[in-house]
């Protein structure tokens, strides 16, 4: 008798936005949503779900020119930079949680979460998306928000699917050259090489989908910039063209002590 496959392996990857009904995405800065979910918010919308993105900062220490870019003009700008980004893929609903860059740890754990339970519970969400323990890049934020919105979604929306973003093999080979030029993933272990078995949502954004993620990530030009300048608008196309997602009970290394880093003062 062959040995039992766990369900979360046997499963199809569901490939069509419009199945994860309202959706409530949970994330630390702008463009966050962007990058990880552009194609999946545009679909969903274009099927006539309701969309509501929820950002935890706007920020505002995203430079490395602090002298040009002090806290209050980066953060005025990126909130601008924000709402146009959204605009262009039909999501109206958006809260601003209103806390500073890089301090999301330090603030009490059961005080916020239990306030974006109030938004979870408004929402009624059938799927909220958000990082994973990793944070996907390592970063605390990132990790911090991943535990207030794993937090939120069991208290008051146990039945929600609850996803988060997550990378491949595919992803990781193709960002490996420029791992120099680029330092997003500082954490050890980062990015992920999640298999595609894992896999519970699997997005391949066809070519007018990825041009509406390009413009949002566009709009938000302050961060993005440079990015193109290094990949190129083609390679920047490929990379982002899957959006991958897990779903949290299934997910390898919940319980592992990921890496951290922090923005510097």
């Amino acid at each position: 008798m062959s040995a039992s496959i766990p369900a979360h392996a046997r499963a199809v990857p569901i490939s069509d936005a419009a199945q994860l009904g309202t959706v409530l995405g949970v994330w630390a800065h702008p463009d966050d949503e962007a990058f990880l979910t552009a194609g999946l918010m545009a679909a969903a919308r274009d099927a006539g779900n309701r969309v509501v993105c929820v950002t935890a900062t706007l920020g505002e220490r995203g430079t490395s020119d602090p002298a040009v870019w002090p806290p209050e003009r980066l953060a005025a700008v990126r909130e601008r930079e924000l709402r146009a980004s959204l605009a262009a893929l039909d999501v109206t609903e958006h809260h601003v949680l209103g806390f500073a860059d890089g301090t999301l740890a330090s603030h009490p754990e059961e005080a916020v979460t239990r306030r974006l339970a109030e938004i979870v519970d408004d929402v009624a969400p059938d799927t909220i998306v958000t990082f994973g323990p990793d944070g996907m890049t390592g970063h605390e934020d990132h990790q911090t928000v991943s535990r207030w919105a794993t937090v939120a979604c069991r208290a008051a929306a146990p039945d929600a699917r609850l996803l988060y973003a997550t990378t491949t093999e595919d992803f990781v080979q193709a960002w490996e050259p420029f791992r120099e030029q680029l330092d997003i993933f500082l954490a050890d272990g980062l990015p992920l090489r999640t298999p595609a078995s894992e896999l519970a949502v699997s997005l391949r954004l066809e070519p007018a989908a990825i041009d509406r993620k390009i413009v949002a990530l566009r709009a938000q030009s302050s961060q993005t910039t440079d990015l193109f300048a290094v990949l190129g608008e083609e390679r920047v196309r490929q990379w982002w063209s899957t959006e991958t997602f897990v779903a949290a009970d299934a997910r390898h290394g919940g319980e592992r002590n990921w890496g951290t880093w922090r923005v510097t003062a």
